[in-house]
């Protein structure tokens, strides 16, 4: 029965490798029908399989992704990523400019959060921004894992290993001990990553409609305030040059048109700036601080709540009381309870502010009105047609500072260890669908079960891994094929061993399955085994070439629009030098 769970256990981790490579189903039907193929072998029993479905990791994961949806919905993500990432520039400052905060911060804090926080701003600003998400999504996942490398707490990983030693009666790690060894290597990889490492990254982006003659293009005219943060500086500058999805073809100023519109136009208080695009990027744009719409008492167009109000089109039908009627004297607003905020008319780009525009029959109108608006006119003579456009997260300034603190309590509660993390980040998300930060519907769409079903089945694989003998017969003759070169053939072996394993199982199974092997090669070679351990927390940690060898790549593998063979291409490279740069600091340090 051993050889038998030995040789099926081997065959069916290589079909999950060859298959996640192949991407021959979805990630999460392979992993998940391995885990269930090895539960129906005998490898391992029900309570070992489904173990990782209770798992407080996995369940941490599960709550924090309600989290970072609220934290969306309320606007602060999206704020965060403007400030970390800034206007467009080089895509090497870009990734240095947010991945040294984003490093910074997994030092201290656990890097899961961090990484389900910043996936969606990430993904608003490179939307905004028309750069690819696939860029960035694996600097981001790697700037945690590096960071996390740097303290005790850093990663959940180091902690496994300084409780193994505890429970080992050896003394555990300092909080600051790895940090001589943690420091250069994340040093490094941030470098690599933004200096070369994104070259080998895919630059795929999603599907976004360009504006062209069979688009349906939007006229929005802002006006700028005083308050406008680039007053004075060039349209280039002000990054209004090339916005995805809008063209700025107009500028107003005292009564003359300036058109086309160059890239060194400066900007002054009181221009009026007219922009042609798509209803999405429009609301958005109408959200840009020192840019005004119109002033309206009712709507507050910067911070409306979306769980209350959304965006409409609508056909002005040839029967409509609108027709020869310009927008300001039409009452538009006190008839329908609605706000114009963009008008489409076919075949033609109106040029004139849009309060002086007289509706025609035929003209689309964008509005911003309550959800009850198209069951209140859709039937209407008015109109042709009242349809739904797509619903941008948009909330109250008050949902976004109180958010924002209950973030702060989260993550100090976390550092502080007052609480159990799993206990600190449910009550947080609790409060936030509570407080209808975000609504329970949004919780529930918010949360990547397909990543919460790969994490969960992750750990009962590598249970069977270990019952099956598969990673001890792996771990004994790879140590002893390198035992004869010595302390730095020995050091080797044991992290890229654990890196190996870390790439296919998960990062705390592997440094729990080589921790025994580590002890007993120290004991027999008569070395202090504490630098063979501090190697077996960085290899298990530093874990870049497959999106399954850590959480945080996993989370960015969706978003990114990724494939496995891409996490391949720069994680190997990230591997082999962070395995030799911690070698050489631990040979000089303790040797």
């Amino acid at each position: 029965m051993d050889n038998f769970e030995f040789w099926y256990t081997t065959i069916l981790i290589l079909f999950m490798t060859v298959a996640l490579i192949k991407e021959l189903l979805q990630p999460e039907l392979v992993v998940f029908s391995v885990l269930v193929l090895l539960l129906l072998g005998g490898v391992i029993d029900e309570k070992e399989a489904f173990a990782g479905f209770a798992n407080s990791g996995m369940l941490t994961v599960l709550f924090l992704f309600i989290v970072a949806g609220a934290l969306q919905k309320t606007g602060i993500l999206n704020q965060i990523g403007s400030i970390l990432l800034g206007r467009a520039g080089r895509t090497s400052v870009k990734l240095l400019r947010f991945m040294l905060p984003v490093a910074g911060m997994s030092a201290f804090f656990n890097n899961t959060p961090i990484v389900a926080m910043l996936i969606p701003s990430i993904k608003y600003w490179t939307k905004k921004n028309d750069r690819s998400p696939s860029k960035f999504m694996i600097p981001l996942s790697y700037a945690a894992i590096l960071g996390g490398t740097m303290t005790l707490i850093g990663t959940s990983t180091t902690l496994v290993v300084h409780g193994l030693l505890l429970q080992n009666g050896l003394p555990g790690f300092r909080f600051f001990e790895i940090t001589p060894i943690g420091l250069p290597v994340a040093l490094f990889g941030l470098l690599f990553i933004a200096l070369f490492g994104h070259h080998l990254l895919p630059a795929r982006k999603e599907p976004m409609v360009k504006l062209g003659e069979h688009t349906r293009e939007f006229v929005i005219e802002m006006k700028v305030l005083p308050s406008y943060r680039f007053l004075g500086y060039t349209i280039e500058q002000a990054g209004l040059r090339h916005l995805s999805g809008l063209y700025l073809f107009q500028i107003e100023r005292k009564g003359k048109i300036i058109a086309p519109v160059t890239p060194q136009e400066k900007l002054f208080i009181n221009d009026r700036l007219f922009f042609t695009g798509l209803p999405d990027t429009i609301i958005e744009l109408q959200k840009t601080q020192g840019l005004s719409l119109l002033e309206d008492s009712t709507f507050d167009l910067k911070h409306y709540d979306s769980d209350t109000l959304n965006t409409f089109e609508v056909v002005i039908s040839e029967n409509s009381p609108l027709i020869g009627k310009n927008v300001r004297d039409s009452q538009f607003r006190q008839q329908y309870n609605a706000i114009i905020l963009a008008i489409h008319r076919s075949g033609e780009r109106i040029q004139k502010k849009i309060g002086d525009v007289v509706l025609h029959a035929g003209d689309t109108l964008l509005l911003l009105a309550q959800h009850g608006f198209i069951k209140e006119w859709y039937h209407s003579r008015d109109f042709y047609l009242v349809s739904e456009t797509t619903s941008i997260p948009s909330k109250p300034r008050w949902y976004s500072i109180f958010s924002m603190t209950v973030l702060i309590l989260m993550i100090l509660f976390m550092a502080t260890g007052l609480l159990p993390i799993l206990a600190v980040v449910a009550t947080a998300a609790i409060i936030l669908v509570v407080t209808r930060c975000i609504s329970p519907e949004d919780a529930q769409r918010s949360i990547e079960w397909p990543t919460l079903l790969i994490i969960a089945s992750a750990f009962g694989i590598s249970r069977a891994l270990d019952n099956s003998g598969v990673a001890t017969f792996l771990a004994t003759k790879l140590i002893t094929a390198i035992g004869s070169l010595g302390v730095i053939g020995l050091l080797a072996g044991v992290y890229f061993l654990t890196s190996l394993y870390t790439e296919f199982i998960t990062n705390n199974a592997a440094a729990a399955l080589m921790f025994p092997i580590v002890l007993a090669i120290a004991g027999q070679a008569d070395i202090d085994a504490r630098p063979f351990l501090l190697a077996l927390a960085m290899a298990a940690s530093a874990s870049f070439a497959t999106p399954i060898g850590y959480q945080t790549n996993m989370m960015v593998y969706g978003p990114g629009g990724y494939k496995f063979i891409d996490f391949l291409r720069v994680g190997i490279a990230m591997n082999i030098f962070s395995g030799i740069i911690t070698i050489t600091v631990i040979y000089f340090l303790f040797f």
